[in-house]
């Protein structure tokens, strides 16, 4: 058992007031440490070679657990939290949305949302960064996903209610079930913003499966699904399934981007030299324009820094699995029921894998030191690896690459130390910086 547990609470207490902290701590004591969080028990894998094991082996270490619980109360069953029996007939039905045919069209969808965002704010404006990349991501991701069927003020609603998900499914997990259906101030302010947002999604979805066609986009991809593999029904997703997808799409896409955005936007601010590096990259690249999908192969400094951000500050930080027959990993033997939980965290901080690991150094994941394959897990990897990875990489070093190009942001004067505060991600705690401008 992890050291530091307290009576009743477990592991909650610095879970919740420091999770990197904590988490980091983990992977001192061992591959495999038992925590409790509450009511709830787990095995943290902090090994890499291990949580490949566990990634390659989806049908003993099926998704479950506490976490993965919590997350299907919100978004139904869908890609992310269905067990390994449904998983390949809702992978087939889903990955004709994320094939590399349609990512032109989606790129150009996400340039004129970022132009949108990015063009509207004024030399000097101070910008609360978070919220900022927030409602960019939203607008970025809604239109990818629904073309242009949400009002600004539909946007806006979406962007409040996912935010209020992101933060109490944490305190949420911790709560014995039956406490989660108490009229808990919590759980009143989740269940609101929950039954706003599926219900948004809904009306849409019928709303465009009687109107049919092709518009590009995400749900258009979803509607016209159709897999050789099943059969009857099964062969195509219905309307509740289509939601749930688009529901996970929308909660999780905006958030971890977001988030990805503003640490990327503090690391640079914080080492002048990337940032330099950087102004030259998008100015011979883009001269002072908004990024297109054509640009990312040429923004190669770009990626490299998306790519260090999420190593140093992964957005999703804990994750479980339950195991699902008598097995061992690492020589450990663990019992049916078992819950495992993993982070990147530990993994991405290993000094094994990741010299000096606490250093924002986006040179790390040039072409000829590229660490090993295994060293970098913010999308989990095997089977059940983040469909959406690539399309999440495109829009962030689009992005990131169009802000820059236009603005430098730096810190307002006593907000620069950032910390990070826990929700369903790791966020930057108040994180303010001043935009100017650097198109003349």
């Amino acid at each position: 058992m992890a050291r530091g547990r307290l009576p009743l609470i477990g592991h909650a207490w610095p879970m919740m007031r420091d999770p990197l902290a904590f988490l980091g701590s983990l992977a001192r004591q061992g591959p495999l440490v038992r925590i409790a969080l509450g009511p709830v028990k787990a095995v943290v894998v902090c090994d890499a070679e291990l949580a490949q094991r566990m990634f390659r082996d989806d049908r003993t270490f099926d998704k479950g657990g506490p976490f993965a619980d919590r997350v299907r109360d919100v978004v139904g069953n869908n890609l992310s939290t269905c067990p390994h029996h449904e998983h390949r007939r809702q992978r087939r039905l889903l990955q004709p949305a994320f094939h590399v045919g349609r990512f032109d069209a989606y790129g150009r969808t996400m340039s004129a949302q970022i132009a949108d965002r990015v063009g509207a704010w004024r030399d000097g404006q101070v910008l609360d960064v978070p919220a900022e990349m927030g409602m960019l991501a939203t607008n970025v991701l809604t239109a990818t996903m629904f073309s242009d069927t949400l009002t600004p003020a539909e946007l806006k609603r979406s962007q409040e209610d996912a935010d209020v998900l992101a933060a109490d499914v944490l305190p949420r997990m911790m709560m014995p079930k039956a406490l989660t259906k108490l009229p808990l101030p919590v759980n009143v302010r989740f269940e609101r913003a929950h039954t706003r947002i599926r219900a948004m999604i809904e009306a849409i979805v019928r709303t465009r499966r009687e109107e049919g066609g092709d518009r590009g986009d995400l749900l258009s991809a979803l509607l016209a699904g159709y897999d050789e593999e099943s059969t009857g029904a099964d062969r195509t997703l219905s309307d509740h399934e289509v939601v749930n997808q688009m529901l996970t799409f929308h909660l999780a896409g905006s958030e971890t981007t977001a988030v990805t955005l503003a640490w990327a936007l503090h690391l640079i601010a914080r080492h002048p030299d990337v940032e330099r590096r950087l102004h030259a990259e998008v100015d011979a690249v883009l001269a002072g324009r908004t990024a297109g999908p054509e640009d990312v192969a040429a923004l190669e400094l770009t990626g490299r820094v998306i790519t260090e951000t999420l190593r140093l500050r992964s957005p999703v930080y804990i994750l479980t699995r339950e195991v699902t027959a008598d097995t061992e990993l690492g020589g450990h033997p663990l019992p049916a029921g078992t819950v495992l939980a993993y982070s990147p965290y530990p993994i991405h901080h290993d000094p094994e894998l990741h010299p000096d690991p606490h250093r924002f150094d986006p040179d790390r994941w040039d072409p000829a030191r590229t660490p090993a394959r295994h060293a970098f897990v913010p999308f989990a990897n095997g089977a059940r690896k983040c469909i959406g990875d690539r399309f999440s990489l495109m829009e962030a070093t689009m992005a990131l690459a169009s802000i820059v190009a236009r603005w430098r942001l730096t810190h307002v004067p006593g907000d620069e130390d950032v910390r990070p505060a826990t929700a369903a991600v790791i966020r930057p705690r108040r994180l303010r910086m001043r935009a100017s401008s650097r198109v003349s």
